[in-house]
C-alpha cells in the first residue's frame, strides 16, 4: 500500500533520470550556455531573478493589474533566459520536482481546453495569463532553493503585509467609504465598516492576509532573537485583527482552517519532545479552547454573530442568494461541457456565462475555485489539479518530517506554506479572489516554497542539514 501511495504521489518518481532522457529538456536547456560563461551580468542570475520576484510581491497590493502583468512577463522572460543558458548538469536537473511535472501537465490540459474552446480567442488570452503564473512558480522554485533568498522573500512578504494590515486598521478606526455593496442593505451590518486597505475589496484583502497570519505565527518560532519574535508577534496580531475586520465570511473560514492546520502541524513538530499526556491531548485541548473562543465571540460580539448567522441564512441573505443563482447557471455550463470545459480564464467565462445566467445575476466567475476549474478545464482539469494538491501537500509533509528529524527550523516555513494553502483553498471554496493576481501570485509562491525543499525519496533519510537563515 505504501508503494502504491509513493507512486501516486510521485515520491519515488525518478525525475532526474526522466529529464536526462527527455528530448525536450536536452533540446532547450544549455542552448545559450556558452554565452552565459562570457556574460558578467548573468553570473548574478539568481540574485537578479530574486530582485524581479521581489518587485512582484512588494508592489502587488499597491499597483494596477496591468503593471503587475508586466512584472510577471519580465520574470518569465528572465526565467527563459536562465533556463536556456543553464548547463544540463545533475544539479540543475535536481531543481525539477514532481510538482513541476504536474504543473506542466495542468498547463497542457488547459492548452487542450483552449484549442477545443467555443471561444478560442478569449481562452487564448487567459491561457497566456495562466502561463505567466505557472512560469512565475518555476522561477520562484528555482530562487527559493537558495536559503538566504528564501528567507528574504518570506521577510519581504511579511513586512508588506504588515503595511497593508496597519492601513486596514487605520480605516477601521477612522472610517472608510465602501467602494461597492459588500453587505446586504437590509442587514443590520449595512453600516458597519469593512476594511479593504490598499486592495479595494475586503474579500480580496482577507484572501491576501490568510497566509500573512500563518507565516507571522510560525515566524514566532522560526526567528531566533527575541526582538524578531516580538516583531513576528506584532505582525500576527495586526494581520489577524485586520483580517477579522474585513468581515469576510470566506476569509474567516480560511483563517480558521489555516490556524487549525498550523496548530496541528506545530504539535506534530514538537510531539517528539512532549510528555505522553500532552502528546495525546494537546491538540484536543487547543482545539476545544479555540472553539470556545469562537463561540464566545459569536455569543457576545454582535457583528460577528450576525455575520456568522448569515452563512446559514441560505437565500435570505443577498450574497448567498447571488451565489446560489450563479452556481445554478454554472452547473448547467458544466453539464454541457464536462470533459474539458470552455477554456481557461474569466474572458472565456464572460463569453459563455451570459447564455446560462439567471436574469439580473451577472457574474465574472463561478464563485468557487473547484467549480471554476471544472468550468474552465472540465473534470480532467479538476482531477489534475487535485492530483497536484495531493503531491504538493505530500511533498511538504515529507520534507517537514525530514527537517523535524534534523531539528532544522526551516521546517516552520513548510508548516506555514501547507497551512496557508489549506486556508486559501477553504476561502476559495466560496469565493474567487484566489484567481486575482494579488492572491494567485501568493498561491504559486507557497507551492514553489514547498517544491524548493524537495529532495529525492532516497535522500530523505540522510542526515544532510539544510542551512537555516
Amino acid at each position: 500500500m505504501n508503494l502504491v501511495w509513493q507512486r501516486f504521489t510521485l515520491s519515488s518518481f525518478p525525475v532526474q533520470e526522466y529529464l536526462a532522457t527527455s528530448y525536450l529538456y536536452r533540446s532547450l536547456v544549455g542552448q545559450l550556455h556558452s554565452w552565459r560563461q562570457s556574460s558578467v551580468l548573468i553570473q548574478w542570475g539568481d540574485t537578479i531573478a530574486a530582485a524581479l520576484i521581489s518587485l512582484v510581491y512588494a508592489l502587488a497590493p499597491f499597483v494596477s493589474t496591468t503593471l503587475l502583468g508586466l512584472l510577471l512577463a519580465a520574470c518569465v522572460g528572465f526565467w527563459l533566459l536562465l533556463t536556456l543558458s543553464d548547463e544540463a548538469t545533475p544539479t540543475n536537473v535536481l531543481s525539477a520536482t514532481p510538482i513541476h511535472l504536474l504543473v506542466l501537465l495542468y498547463w497542457g490540459i488547459a492548452a487542450v481546453a483552449t484549442a477545443l474552446s467555443p471561444v478560442k480567442k478569449a481562452a487564448l488570452n487567459d491561457l497566456v495569463t495562466l502561463t505567466l503564473y505557472l512560469l512565475l512558480f518555476a522561477l520562484c522554485a528555482r530562487v527559493l532553493r537558495i536559503p538566504r533568498l528564501r528567507s528574504w522573500m518570506i521577510v519581504l512578504y511579511l513586512h508588506v503585509s504588515l503595511i497593508v494590515s496597519v492601513y486596514g486598521l487605520r480605516q477601521w478606526f477612522f472610517g472608510a467609504a465602501a467602494l461597492a455593496t459588500w453587505v446586504d442593505p437590509q442587514s443590520p451590518l449595512s453600516k458597519t465598516t469593512r476594511v479593504y486597505s490598499y486592495l479595494g475589496n475586503p474579500n480580496l484583502l482577507a484572501g491576501y492576509l490568510v497566509p500573512a497570519v500563518v507565516f507571522s505565527l510560525v515566524a514566532i518560532f522560526a526567528w531566533q532573537s527575541w526582538i524578531k519574535k516580538a516583531l513576528a508577534l506584532t505582525m500576527f496580531l495586526a494581520n489577524t485583527a485586520c483580517l477579522v475586520l474585513t468581515f469576510s465570511r470566506g476569509g474567516w473560514i480560511g483563517l480558521v482552517i489555516a490556524i487549525l492546520t498550523a496548530i496541528a502541524l506545530l504539535i506534530y513538530w514538537w510531539s517528539v519532545q512532549m510528555p505522553r499526556f500532552w502528546r495525546t491531548w494537546s491538540l484536543a485541548i487547543i482545539l476545544g479552547g479555540l472553539i470556545g473562543v469562537l463561540l464566545l465571540a459569536v455569543i457576545f460580539v454582535e457583528p460577528v454573530r450576525l455575520r456568522v448567522a448569515s452563512i446559514f441564512a441560505d437565500r435570505q441573505d443577498s450574497s448567498n442568494n447571488f451565489r446560489r443563482n450563479v452556481w445554478d447557471a454554472v452547473f448547467e455550463m458544466i453539464r454541457d461541457r464536462p470533459i474539458l470545459g470552455i477554456g481557461p480564464g474569466h474572458n472565456a467565462f464572460n463569453k459563455i456565462y451570459p447564455l446560462y445566467q439567471r436574469p439580473r445575476y451577472s457574474a465574472l466567475s463561478a464563485y468557487s475555485i473547484l467549480l471554476e476549474i471544472i468550468v474552465e478545464t472540465g473534470f480532467i482539469g479538476l482531477a489534475c489539479f487535485l492530483w497536484l494538491l495531493i503531491v504538493t501537500f505530500n511533498t511538504g509533509y515529507l520534507q517537514m518530517r525530514r527537517l523535524r528529524q534534523l531539528r532544522n527550523v526551516e521546517g516552520f516555513w513548510l508548516i506555514g506554506a501547507i497551512a496557508s494553502m489549506a486556508g486559501m483553498l477553504a476561502h476559495g471554496t466560496f469565493d474567487t479572489v484566489w484567481f486575482r493576481p494579488e492572491v494567485n501570485s501568493l498561491w504559486w509562491l507557497w507551492v514553489a516554497l514547498i517544491a524548493s525543499y524537495w529532495t529525492p525519496l532516497a535522500q530523505n533519510k540522510t542526515p544532510e542539514l539544510v542551512t537555516a537563515e
